[in-house]
């Protein structure tokens, strides 16, 4: 975009073009890619030959999605001239189910899309001008205000999650292996992990410290949840204590199910989230 001034004629057009896209809205029309390769590595079946210099890759998507927040993407464009996109990729029905259930944190559901299994790359973001997007044909990524934190939050995950130390996500393999095989069965552990809002640890004193390290588990649950067929939350978190046993400067595990309402904010800041599906060591 050439450089604008403000009484341009082009600047209002395009803020105006902008005024009603939002984070996670889509552009069926922009099904197109651009990434820097270089030619002597082939990571791609789209690249350069061999022996090549650094190249600038054009290859097809399916589509775009926007990542810049909705702020941002509305202020003025002489203030914030770009914006981040994702292109959209299809997938199985399987794996569309495995990014649902926060699974595969490469990808981010577009609710909007979910019947076509389209869903947000996240391992590619292009930077376009926004003059570019005032071309684009809007497509809302989704209805309702928690769709929108859903897919929020697949952006921030993706970017934030926590580094646990490797011996650590060693011992929690079990816990990991159990989740993954009874999350969607019909029993009792099963409905029971799926109402489950999420899982968060503490190590304390700390997760370096090689004196030992106390790890608390929170299991936060879904505030209508609390029996299953007049069963209690106790049996269950009983057999996933019993996955993750102290060991080597692991002195102490504990944990307990609760739900939002009964932690404590400076317990909720002081925690980490636990993405069991994502953990793996370096040597993995």
């Amino acid at each position: 975009m050439p450089r604008l001034v403000p009484d341009h004629p082009d600047v209002k057009r395009i803020d105006d073009a902008l005024a009603q896209w939002r984070q996670g809205d889509v552009a069926l029309d922009a099904n197109w890619f651009v990434h820097v390769a270089d030619g002597s590595v082939a990571l791609t079946d789209q690249g350069a030959e061999a022996g090549e210099a650094t190249n600038m890759i054009q290859g097809t998507t399916e589509g775009s999605v926007v990542l810049t927040q909705t702020c941002d993407i509305v202020r003025p464009c002489l203030m914030r001239p770009f914006i981040d996109v994702a292109p959209l990729v299809e997938v199985d029905e399987g794996v569309a189910h495995e990014v649902e259930r926060g699974h595969r944190p490469n990808y981010a559901i577009v609710s909007a899309l979910r019947d076509q299994r389209l869903v947000a790359d996240l391992d590619r973001v292009m930077t376009v001008e926004k003059s570019i997007v005032a071309t684009w044909t809007r497509t809302p990524g989704y209805v309702t205000d928690e769709q929108a934190r859903k897919f929020a939050l697949a952006l921030g995950r993706k970017r934030v999650r926590f580094a646990f130390p490797d011996d650590f996500n060693a011992l929690v393999k079990k816990l990991q292996g159990r989740i993954e095989e009874k999350h969607d069965k019909l029993s009792d552990e099963g409905r029971g992990l799926r109402a489950l809002r999420e899982i968060r640890v503490t190590g304390s004193p700390s997760w370096d410290d090689p004196n030992g390290v106390e790890v608390f588990f929170w299991f936060v649950r879904n505030e209508a949840d609390a029996t299953f067929e007049g069963k209690t939350w106790d049996g269950l978190l009983v057999s996933w204590k019993k996955l993750v046993t102290a060991k080597d400067r692991f002195a102490k595990v504990e944990g307990v199910v609760l739900t939002l309402r009964d932690m404590t904010a400076e317990d909720y800041v002081n925690s980490d989230p636990l993405d069991l599906d994502y953990l793996s060591t370096r040597g993995e």
